[in-house]
């Protein structure tokens, strides 16, 4: 615009935020809320559930289930560390050839054994009745409460000393008590042992072929997770909650 003297000038002019105008389509962008699930800790990985908008609600509904977790756990014997990992401080050293997979199947079994006593224990019910029966067939005992961490079960999957591997089915857990597990199994076969590796294979429902890497979090492939799980979902909230 000519300003003083006819020189050129800059005018200042308000337009219109087309967010809002009738014309556009959708409402205005406010907030989406993102909730976690059951939580990793930052030397875990594997399946982690998040809720997106509604799926918030379905998250406390799911944890209302008290649905089993299971883990890879992977250990090392022959030495012992202040926080039960391989990256913490070292404070012993042991042997370990005297362990085999013989030895260490029958300190699982005994782990399993005792968490079985447990798990009746907190759920509550009375094994000699017709409810019970049906419940276990259905795989639904399980503490509908709070109770300490419990492992429904455990087994070898890979033996090779010093490293060994396991797969642990558990309720209420944290990853810190996986690590902790695998230190006193070492204890239990007169040696030590250290966590090398913590990874959450199913939470529940989901698993790792329902899962999304990191390069796939956009739009369309959220979506369709959300698609792909929502039967499943609603299934399960049937089948414990009623």
């Amino acid at each position: 615009a000519s300003g003083a003297g006819g020189a050129p000038g800059l005018v200042p002019v308000r337009v219109p935020v087309l967010a809002g105008h009738p014309l556009v389509r959708g409402p205005r962008f406010t907030r989406l809320k993102i909730g976690a699930g059951h939580r990793l800790d930052v030397r875990a990985s594997g399946v982690l559930v998040l809720g997106v908008g509604h799926g918030n609600k379905l998250l406390t509904d799911l944890y209302q289930c008290h649905l089993t977790k299971v883990y890879t756990v992977g250990g090392l014997f022959g030495k012992a560390t202040e926080d039960f990992s391989d990256t913490g401080k070292l404070v012993e050293k042991t042997t370990f050839d005297h362990i085999t997979r013989e030895k260490l199947e029958r300190i699982l079994a005994v782990i399993q054994g005792t968490n079985h006593k447990a798990l009746l224990m907190h759920s509550h019910i009375d094994m000699k009745t017709q409810e019970a029966y049906e419940m276990a067939v259905n795989g639904l005992i399980r503490p509908m409460g709070k109770s300490p961490p419990i492992i429904t079960a455990i087994r070898c999957l890979q033996f090779a000393l010093p490293e060994f591997q396991l797969e642990i089915h558990c309720l209420h857990e944290t990853q810190q008590y996986l690590r902790k597990i695998v230190h006193e199994i070492g204890l239990e076969l007169k040696s030590s042992a250290t966590c090398t590796q913590v990874r959450r294979i199913r939470d529940g429902v989901f698993t790792l072929d329902d899962a999304l890497l990191r390069t796939q979090w956009n739009l369309q492939s959220i979506q369709k997770a959300i698609l792909d799980c929502q039967l499943k979902v609603k299934a399960e909230l049937e089948k414990t909650l009623g």
